[in-house]
């Protein structure tokens, strides 16, 4: 299921970024050129960011930044950020981050759906650790694939 949201157009590996908002900007960029999300859904990340703090940092090096269905998502998405320096979101223990995963989903069971494909992932400790350390398109690729 994965395979299909996180395609190699939506996977970007850069080596360093200025901020956290720099990431999650990167990260958006996918899925603003295939019109899954509007730009006010960005802005509900950041404002959610500004009242809340990362809520969205998972765990150590994994942020999953995202906003509600009604703040703009258009269709369902998910693209991958992978930094290879890491960038700190001000998320304590779960610093630096290394891996932005945006998602956006038009309803609240596709977004279930999307988080449970996701999850498979995140909790096997192998795998999360593999796309962590993952530097190249290809290895991510094969993290996603579970080769």
């Amino acid at each position: 299921m994965l395979t299909q949201w996180l395609t190699p157009q939506h996977i970007r590996v850069v080596e360093q970024v200025s901020d956290w908002q720099e990431a999650v900007r990167l990260s958006a960029e996918p899925l603003l050129a295939a019109g899954a999300i509007s730009p006010a859904y960005l802005d509900a990340i950041f404002t959610s960011h500004a009242e809340l703090g990362p809520y969205y940092v998972l765990a150590p090096g994994l942020a999953m930044p995202h906003a509600r269905p009604e703040q703009g998502a258009r269709k369902n998405g998910l693209s991958l950020l992978h930094v290879k320096n890491g960038v700190n979101f001000q998320a304590d223990e779960n610093d630096p981050v290394y891996v932005v995963i945006m998602l956006c989903a038009v309803s609240g069971d596709d977004h279930i759906q999307m988080i449970t494909a996701l999850a498979d992932v995140f909790s096997d400790e192998s795998r999360l650790q593999q796309l962590l350390s993952a530097s190249t398109l290809s290895a991510i690729e094969a993290v996603i694939e579970n080769k």
